[in-house]
């Protein structure tokens, strides 16, 4: 199964991701928004980190999630690319995140990521696919 798809906006940049389960497909959105930060094949998974998120509702998890993990490439230059989801409700996950830190030698940027937004933000839980546009 594909993991996601990058799609076109205005000035800004989006994906859709897909999953067996709505946990995967939050995983592998998370796994779009560092591909567009960087090439993630020099990525080794060599550190790991833990990561909690609640919210309201689905969308505004997603929209949580996706922005902490900004957070924490932007504050601890972590370069992440396995996410491993080990709980997972509507109002909450809990996740292993799994990379290394960003080695300018080593790794090369794309595009920066300010945020991600809620315009366009879909959920669809019969399909387990997620819409997300970033801000770049």
């Amino acid at each position: 199964m594909k993991r996601f798809r990058l799609i076109e906006h205005t000035a800004d940049t989006g994906l859709i991701a897909y999953g067996s389960s709505l946990a995967e497909a939050f995983g592998n959105a998370a796994y779009g928004l560092f591909s567009i930060i960087a090439e993630l094949d020099r990525v080794r998974e060599t550190e790991s980190l833990p990561v909690i998120v609640s919210a309201e509702d689905s969308e505004e998890l997603l929209f949580e999630w996706l922005n902490h993990l900004i957070y924490i490439f932007e504050v601890k230059h972590l370069l992440l690319k396995k996410f491993d989801i080990t709980k997972f409700t509507e109002h909450g996950l809990e996740a292993v995140c799994w990379g290394e830190r960003y080695d300018s030698s080593r790794h090369q940027l794309k595009i920066g990521v300010k945020s991600t937004t809620y315009h366009m933000l879909e959920i669809n839980r019969e399909k387990n696919t997620v819409r997300v546009i970033f801000d770049v």
